[in-house]
C-alpha cells in the first residue's frame, strides 16, 4: 500500500481535540475459557474469491487449534483469547487460521471509543499478519446488500511481520456510488503508520519491508508486548491511536482539514511535538456516507501468498504456530462529541453519479447558488445559477472525471462526478 503524502511542519492547535471517554458500554475480557457466541461469530472457509480479498492462502476454521484461550500470558490483565495460524494441510490449504466478528450482534458508530489490547507475539516474518478492523453492519434503505468499498472499512490494527516496527491505521472507501456495484478503480484509501519506538508517524512516513524478524527482546517491535489499539469515532472524523497516542485523524468531509476542493488530501503535521497524519475525505456521494453508520469489529489472522498482498508472500523462514493474544475488547461512550458536524454534504445532492445524459443538482435550502462543472484540469466547461434545483445535460461532454462546485458567497461545496 502506498500513499501520496506531502509533509508540513506546523503546529495546528485548531485540530487539537482530547477525547473525553465516558461510560463503558460493552466489553469482552475473554476470561471464561470459551468464546461467547452471543457476541461473536466464527467465520470459516477461504472467502468469496478464495482468499478473502486479501491474497491469503490459509483456511479459517472453528477448531481449538486456531481459537483457544490462555490464562498465563505474561503482561495480560487476566485471561486471553488466542488466535493461532498453523502450517498444516487442512481440507485444501497448507495453512489454517481464524476469523471472528460480531456482525448482526454488536456494532457501533460515531460517538464511541472502540479499543482492544492485543499482543501479536509470533507475527515476525513476511507473510504473517493480524488485523483488528471494522466493516458495515447497516445497509441503505431499499437495498439488500452493500458493496465494498462503498460501505467503508476501518483498519484499526493492521500489523504484518514484514514491517515489524510499525502498525497501519487506515480507512477504505469509494469515490462513486456506481449503483452499489464493484469496480476495481473505485477505491479510495487513506492510512498512516505508527512507530512503536517514537509513538508517532515515522519519518519517512512510509516504512518499507525489512528488518525482520525482530529480536524477541526489542521493545520497538509490535511483537514485543501488549498495546491498546483503538479509535475515537466522532461525527466528523475518526482518530486512530495506540496507547492513547493519536497518529492518524481522518476527516469525513471535504474541507474538514484542508480547503474545499473536491480532492482527497493527506499531510503529516506536527501536533504537540509529534508527527500526526491528517487525511480527508470519504463522503463522496449522497447515497451513503460510510463512516456515519454502525460497523462491527473483526479479529483475524492470515498468511499472505503473493507480492501484491499487503505484507508480502510468506517466506520459508516464517515460524508456525503463530499466535496472537487478545486481552480484551471494549467500547466506551464519548461524553463530548468534540467534532463539529459538517452539513454541506447533506445540504446538497448531486445525482446520479456516474451520470450518462443528465446530472441533477439540488439544495434543501432555496437561495441563489452558482454552479460550475470543471474538467480534470480544473477548466470550467459549464457554469450557471440556480435557486433550488437544476439539471445539467452531460451527454455532450467527454467521458471521465469532473468536479461540480457550488457557491453562494457564504459556503462552498464540491463533489467529484463521473460522466460515462
Amino acid at each position: 500500500m502506498r500513499y501520496s503524502l506531502f509533509i508540513v511542519f506546523i503546529l495546528f492547535s485548531t485540530l487539537k481535540a482530547i477525547a473525553q471517554v465516558g461510560e463503558l458500554l460493552w466489553e469482552d475480557n475473554f476470561n471464561t475459557g470459551q468464546l461467547n457466541l452471543e457476541n461473536w461469530n466464527i467465520e470459516t472457509g477461504t472467502g468469496v474469491n478464495g482468499d478473502f480479498g486479501t491474497g491469503q492462502v490459509d483456511r479459517a476454521t472453528n477448531r481449538e487449534e486456531n481459537i483457544s484461550f490462555s490464562n498465563d500470558e505474561p503482561g495480560a490483565e487476566d485471561g486471553c483469547l488466542v488466535i493461532t495460524t498453523r502450517k498444516e494441510f487442512y481440507i485444501d490449504r497448507n495453512y489454517t487460521s481464524a476469523r471472528l466478528n460480531t456482525a448482526g450482534k454488536k456494532s457501533w458508530g460515531p460517538g464511541h471509543r472502540i479499543v482492544a489490547r492485543i499482543h501479536p507475539r509470533n507475527v515476525k516474518q513476511m507473510g504473517q499478519g493480524f488485523a483488528f478492523w471494522m466493516m458495515p453492519d447497516e445497509i441503505p434503505a431499499g437495498w439488500n446488500s452493500l458493496m465494498w468499498p462503498q460501505g467503508g472499512e476501518i483498519d484499526i490494527m493492521e500489523y504484518v511481520g514484514s514491517i515489524p516496527f510499525h502498525n497501519l491505521g487506515s480507512v477504505h472507501y469509494a469515490w462513486f456510488w456506481q449503483n452499489n456495484e464493484w469496480a476495481d478503480w473505485n477505491h479510495g484509501h487513506k492510512g498512516f503508520y505508527y512507530s512503536y519506538e517514537t509513538q508517532q508517524v515515522p519519518n519517512p512516513a512510509e516504512p518499507s519491508y525489512g528488518n525482520y524478524p525482530p529480536d524477541e527482546n526489542d521493545p520497538n517491535a509490535g511483537s514485543y508486548g501488549f498495546h491498546e489499539y483503538g479509535i475515537d469515532w466522532y461525527s466528523d472524523r475518526i482518530e486512530f491511536f495506540i496507547d492513547d497516542n493519536v497518529y492518524h485523524i481522518h476527516y469525513l468531509n471535504d474541507g474538514g482539514a484542508f480547503s474545499i476542493d473536491g480532492e482527497d488530501q493527506s499531510a503529516v503535521l506536527t501536533r504537540e511535538g509529534k508527527r500526526v497524519g491528517i487525511s480527508e475525505y470519504s463522503n463522496h456521494f449522497y447515497e451513503w456516507h460510510p463512516f456515519e453508520h454502525k460497523m462491527y469489529p473483526i479479529l483475524s489472522a492470515g498468511v499472505t501468498g503473493s507480492d501484491y498482498s499487503y505484507g508480502g508472500p510468506v517466506n520459508a523462514e516464517a515460524e508456525f504456530p503463530c499466535s496472537v493474544f487478545i486481552d480484551w475488547l471494549r467500547v466506551y461512550k464519548l461524553d463530548i462529541n468534540v467534532g463539529i458536524s459538517q452539513t454541506a454534504s447533506r445540504e446538497f445532492q448531486i445525482y446520479p453519479n456516474p451520470a450518462k445524459e443528465n446530472l441533477t443538482v439540488s439544495c434543501k435550502t432555496t437561495g441563489e447558488y452558482n454552479v460550475k462543472l470543471l474538467d480534470i484540469a480544473g477548466k470550467p466547461v459549464m457554469q450557471g445559477t440556480f435557486s433550488n434545483t437544476t439539471e445539467i445535460n452531460t451527454s455532450g461532454y467527454t467521458k471521465g472525471l469532473y468536479l461540480v462546485k457550488i457557491e453562494n458567497g457564504r459556503q462552498s461545496y464540491s463533489e467529484k462526478i463521473l460522466i460515462n
